[in-house]
């Protein structure tokens, strides 16, 4: 889960407490109003954060907008009711309660993810995005509020075929992966001599070329994988389930050059981890997903 994130209160408290002290010191419980934003609102226009800063304008404007990209169990759409659900969804939502603030949601492709965020399309990418270095070098990584690892998934008529992720470099194996998803260029680093096809659209649905026996691996996050193999025990299999690969940050992203809206989420974030909100969601959907 990591350590907590160690940031100079002097200077957070200077740039977030017209926010009500980042809602962090007061709380009340997780599912209550952790901060008092109503009563410190009066101090924010002394409280130094920059006018052009996302947590000034959010707080002017009255509403955030969040971007994301559908990936179970951490941000997609309840298939009946159409509503969105997940782990960081629901981070979001406490977020916005806390904060007083509506809540706008915009759904974009993986490939498009970063794109939108940079051209100011929304203020956070609020989906569970893996750390990589191109995506660090243009976009503003929050504290992180989870890690995971990869598993690779394959159809039961290979399962022989694979044993260990040794057995996935090889010129005969073909790897679909979700176009601009962290495992294209993951794909490509980890394993060169293997070869790459991609779908676009929801994360799942770059499993279908395995289902098809197009291609024989399916790479995704750990729990991505296992989940998929629970849904379709007809032929989905998870190779080596037990030894997840390359376990790596996953948490929001932001533009850079805002330091009071970092710092601010950055705090939040530890608050998430240390209070135990997320591994209490996260254990949530496990459960009532199988």
């Amino acid at each position: 889960m990591g350590k907590a994130f160690n940031v100079g209160k002097r200077q957070f408290v200077k740039s977030a407490i017209g926010l009500g002290g980042v809602a962090v010191a007061a709380g009340t419980g997780i599912w209550g109003r952790i901060g008092g934003v109503k009563e410190a609102h009066a101090q924010l226009l002394g409280s130094g954060i920059n006018p052009n800063s996302v947590l000034a304008k959010i707080k002017n404007e009255g509403k955030l907008k969040v971007g994301y990209s559908q990936t179970v169990p951490w941000f997609q759409k309840d298939a009946k009711t159409g509503g969105l659900t997940g782990i960081y969804f629901d981070v979001m939502e406490l977020l916005g309660k806390n904060l007083e603030i509506k809540v706008e949601y915009q759904e974009v492709s993986w490939a498009n993810a970063t794109v939108g965020l940079r051209k100011g399309d929304f203020d956070v990418f609020g989906s569970s995005l893996y750390y990589t270095i191109p995506r660090a070098l243009v976009v503003n990584y929050v504290y992180p509020m989870w890690h995971k690892g990869r598993l690779v998934l394959t159809h039961k008529d290979f399962k022989d075929r694979f044993k260990t992720a040794a057995d996935f470099d090889n010129p005969d194996v073909t790897f679909s992966v979700n176009m601009g998803s962290a495992e294209e260029n993951w794909v490509k680093m980890r394993f060169p001599k293997a070869k790459i096809i991609t779908t676009s659209g929801q994360i799942a649905l770059s499993a279908e070329p395995v289902r098809t026996k197009k291609a024989q691996l399916w790479a995704s996050g750990d729990i991505d994988c296992i989940l998929m193999a629970r849904k379709n025990t007809d032929w989905a299999v998870v190779v080596d389930p037990e030894q997840p690969i390359d376990v790596n940050t996953n948490t929001w992203a932001i533009r850079y050059g805002d330091p009071e809206w970092k710092f601010f989420l950055d705090m939040w974030g530890d608050k998430m981890v240390a209070s135990g909100y997320v591994k209490e969601r996260y254990a949530y959907y496990l459960d009532m997903l199988g």
